[in-house]
C-alpha cells in the first residue's frame, strides 16, 4: 500500500496501523483521528461528544487541499480534538458508510462530493453536513473552524431540535430501505419517463462544445449510454433517435479532442473546469474509464468512425498498462497532483501531464511546430485565464486537438497519412519522456 515513510520521531496517530492508502495519508496529522469503529463510538457516547466524520479517498484533490489547510494545521487540529471525536473513512474501503451519509448531504444541499464532512450525534445520526470547507471565513462563507464552533453551540443549546431533525432523516432513510427490500413488482415503464429524461438532458446540451451541462463539465457516460439506447429504441429515422445520436456523437468527439483526454498516455481525466473540455481536474477514475470505453465502442459500432475506435483502444490500453496489477486486479484511481520537480517535495495539480513550449521544441525538433499547431501549444501556455484563476498553468500547455489531421497535413504540405505518422511518433517520444517523471499517486485498492 502507498504511504509516506515517517521521519525519525515524527508524530503518528491511530491511523498509522490502518491498511487504507487514504487513512495512511493522514497518519501524521495532529488531529486525533479514529478509524470507523466501536472505539470511537464508545468515546463519543461516554464523553457526550459530537462526532466529526471526514470521508474521502487517496487520489481526491480537494481532500488533499482540506487536509493541508485544516487537518495539518495545529490550531485547527487542537480545536477539533477539543470539540469532537474525529473519524476518518476511506470511501473505497467503506462504501456503505459513504452511501448513508452522502445521501444525507445530497438531501440537505442538493449536491455532494469529496471530501465529505458530516457531524454526527454520539449514536451516529447526522446533524450538519457538507463537502470541502475553506480554512477561514471569506466572501460571506464560514470557514471550517467557524462551522465547528457553530455545531458545538447548536449541540449545547438546541439539542432537542437537532435530535428531532436527525431522527426524522433516519426514519426517512429506513422507510426507503424497507421499500427496496419489500421488492414490490414494478409497474410497466411507460414512455413518459423516458421522454422526460430525454427532454431534460437535451435542455442542458451544449450544441457548441458538446456535453450536457455548463462548466464544470463531467463526461457523464451514463447519459451517453442512455442516449445510444434511446437511439436504438426509437430508430435512426425518428426525430428523437436522430437527435439522441447527434448529441452523443458530437459530445464524444469534443471530449476525445479535448484536454480532458490524455493525448499522450490515454484515459480520461475526471472533468474539465471550463466549457470547452480543455483544462481538466487531472484525476483519473477507473469507473470513468470503464463506462467511457463502452460509450466509444458503441459509437464505433453505430458509425464505424475510426476516431471512436481509437479512443476506445486508448482507454483500454491505459487501463491495461497503468491501472492493472501484476496479479490481474485493477486499481481504482490515479491522483490529480504530482511532484513538480524530481527530488523536491512540492506537488501541483497536473504537473505530470503539462508541457512548456521550450520542452516540446527541444524534444520534438523539426516536428515541434506541426505538433504545436495540432495540439494548440502556445509560448506562454494555452490555459485561458478564466479556466486558471490562480495561474497554476502559466507557461504550461495542456494538449488539446485544435485541428484535424487533414488540416494539419494541409498546413505543413503533407499527406494525412504522413501527418498522422509524424504525430504518432511525437506522441510516443513524449510518452517515453513523461514516463521518467514521477507518476501521480496510485490508489492501489
Amino acid at each position: 500500500m502507498s504511504s509516506i515513510p515517517p521521519q525519525a520521531g515524527e508524530f503518528r496517530n491511530r491511523l498509522a496501523s490502518e491498511k487504507s492508502p487514504y487513512l495512511l495519508q493522514h497518519q501524521h496529522n495532529p488531529v486525533d483521528w479514529y478509524p470507523w469503529g466501536p472505539e470511537a463510538f464508545e468515546k463519543a457516547r461516554r464523553e457526550d461528544k459530537i462526532i466529526f466524520l471526514s470521508v474521502g479517498y487517496s487520489t481526491c484533490h480537494w481532500c488533499h487541499v482540506m487536509a493541508h489547510e485544516s487537518f495539518e494545521n495545529p490550531e485547527t487540529a487542537e480545536l477539533m480534538n477539543k470539540l469532537f471525536v474525529n473519524i476518518k473513512v476511506d470511501r473505497e474501503e467503506r462504501p456503505d458508510v459513504d452511501k448513508i451519509y452522502m445521501t444525507y448531504v445530497q438531501a440537505i444541499s442538493g449536491g455532494g462530493g469529496w471530501p465529505m464532512s458530516v457531524w454526527l450525534t454520539p449514536d451516529l445520526k447526522p446533524v450538519v453536513g457538507g463537502t470541502y470547507f475553506p480554512p477561514k471565513d471569506a466572501f460571506g462563507r464560514p470557514g471550517f473552524p467557524t462551522i465547528c464552533q457553530r455545531v458545538l453551540t447548536a449541540w449545547q443549546t438546541k439539542r432537542e431540535a437537532i435530535l428531532q431533525q436527525s431522527d426524522s432523516f433516519v426514519q426517512q432513510l429506513r422507510e426507503i430501505g424497507e421499500q427496496e427490500v419489500a421488492g414490490a413488482a414494478p409497474e410497466a415503464l411507460s414512455d413518459r419517463p423516458i421522454a422526460l429524461c430525454c427532454e431534460q438532458t437535451a435542455a442542458g446540451y451544449d450544441a457548441r462544445r458538446g456535453g450536457f451541462s455548463k462548466a464544470p463539465k463531467f463526461p457523464r457516460p451514463v447519459i451517453m449510454n442512455f442516449m445510444l439506447r434511446l437511439y436504438d429504441r426509437e430508430g435512426p429515422d425518428t426525430v428523437t433517435g436522430a437527435k439522441a445520436l447527434e448529441m452523443t456523437l458530437f459530445t464524444l468527439h469534443e471530449m476525445g479532442k479535448g484536454g480532458v483526454f490524455d493525448h499522450i498516455g490515454g484515459g480520461f481525466h475526471r472533468y474539465s473546469v471550463d466549457k470547452d473540455w480543455h483544462v481538466p481536474h487531472f484525476e483519473k477514475m477507473l469507473y470513468d474509464q470503464g463506462q467511457l470505453a463502452v460509450s466509444y465502442l458503441e459509437a464505433f459500432q453505430i458509425t464505424h468512425d475510426p476516431f471512436f475506435e481509437r479512443r476506445a483502444r486508448d482507454v483500454m490500453d491505459y487501463i491495461i498498462r497503468a491501472m492493472t496489477s501484476p496479479e490481474g486486479g485493477i486499481y481504482s484511481a490515479e491522483d490529480a497532483d504530482s511532484i513538480i520537480e524530481h527530488g523536491r517535495p512540492e506537488h501541483a495539480e497536473g504537473a505530470f501531464y503539462v508541457w512548456t513550449k521550450s520542452e516540446l521544441d527541444s524534444l520534438l525538433g523539426s516536428d515541434a511546430e506541426m505538433f504545436g499547431y495540432h495540439y494548440g501549444v502556445l509560448p506562454n501556455g494555452n490555459a485561458e485565464p478564466g479556466s486558471d484563476p490562480h495561474g497554476e498553468f502559466l507557461g504550461k500547455n495542456i494538449l488539446i486537438q485544435r485541428h484535424s489531421v487533414d488540416e494539419t497535413a494541409a498546413k505543413f504540405g503533407l499527406s494525412p497519412e504522413q501527418a498522422e505518422l509524424k504525430l504518432a511518433s511525437a506522441r510516443k517520444s513524449l510518452f517515453n519522456v513523461r514516463e521518467k517523471r514521477q507518476h501521480p499517486h496510485l490508489d492501489d485498492q
